[in-house]
């Protein structure tokens, strides 16, 4: 099968593209054919050897951990999907080896739920990591009907998440972003906040009576700074800094479970929450693609189309 790899740890440019050994199917998975992945900053720090000391490594290395497309033939034990399912899934595994940014990808049941019946295949693949991400992190800290919520990096791919998640379980939403970006994220149902000095100030302005829950996806010191205006210090999550714990919240390192992803699809397909699509790449751009994520002013995701499928 043709696919993305790398032999080494780099940037973008020890990407190759070419033919890859065809992915072995275990007996809890299912072979799927990928029609498109995702880009996610986790990707490229992966490529550049930063998360070495936590997962270890098979070189080469097919990145991607995010994927859409249709089951070619379950495992001898699944039950839960048949050839011809369309599904999307956060394929990640306890190593780093092989990924998704292929033309095929062995995904394991438990991180599949069926693709939503209204979105592309490359707003589907925009879905697992990210959408968890938001999905995880606002029932983290409890987010619910009435509340006023925080949402540090609203325009970034999680962010766009999270608000419109919010938005759909009742919530009020602020969100932090560039002034370039505040007529965006208004289309998204959040009032938005300037990032940066005088923050505390701007929060204090549109929420009077406090915050109910601060989610940061982006580190610094705003989420830091807005902590003085949360009513209860343990409702802040983070999935950028994890001394987030040290202030009583909770650290997010996402992960895949089927049943958080399909209510995901449920929000999607309801029309409560829409994928956004910041640009397309075919696989075998994918250093583009990364080059692109890393350029850090990414509104919404990048996805990355196998064949001609988008």
């Amino acid at each position: 099968m043709k696919a993305v790899f790398y032999e080494q740890y780099g940037d973008p440019d020890v990407l190759q593209y070419g033919e890859q050994p065809d992915p072995k199917i275990g007996p809890d998975a299912v072979l799927v054919d990928v029609r498109a992945s995702s880009v996610n900053p986790v990707d490229w720090k992966i490529t550049a050897g930063y998360l070495d000391g936590a997962l270890p490594t098979y070189f080469p290395v097919i990145p991607g951990w995010d994927v859409a497309g249709v089951v070619v033939q379950p495992g001898p034990s699944v039950t839960e999907f048949q050839a011809g399912d369309e599904v999307i899934g956060y394929v990640r595994a306890d190593t780093v080896g092989l990924g998704t940014f292929a033309e095929q990808v062995a995904a394991p049941v438990r991180t599949l739920a069926r693709k939503p019946r209204n979105v592309s295949w490359a707003e589907a693949a925009t879905m697992p990591l990210a959408g968890l991400t938001a999905y995880q992190s606002l029932r983290a800290v409890g987010v619910s009907d009435g509340d006023t919520v925080l949402v540090h990096n609203g325009a970034g791919g999680v962010g766009t998440y999270a608000i419109q998640i919010a938005k759909a379980w009742g919530a009020r939403v602020l969100a932090t972003a560039s002034e370039k970006n505040h007529d965006f994220l208004r289309s998204l149902g959040a009032e938005p906040l300037t990032y940066g000095e005088g923050l505390g100030e701007r929060i204090a302005a549109a929420a009077p009576d406090g915050l109910d829950a601060v989610v940061d996806y982006v580190g610094g010191d705003d989420w830091v700074a807005s902590l003085a205006y949360l009513e209860d210090a343990t409702r802040v999550a983070s999935v950028a800094d994890a001394e987030v714990k040290e202030k009583g919240g909770r650290y997010i390192f996402v992960r895949p479970n089927p049943e958080d992803l399909l209510a995901l699809t449920e929000l999607v397909e309801a029309g409560s929450v829409k994928p956004v699509l910041a640009a397309t790449f075919s696989l075998e751009n994918a250093a583009d693609a990364f080059r692109s994520s890393m350029d850090g002013h990414v509104r919404g995701k990048i996805a990355v189309t196998v064949g001609d499928e988008g």
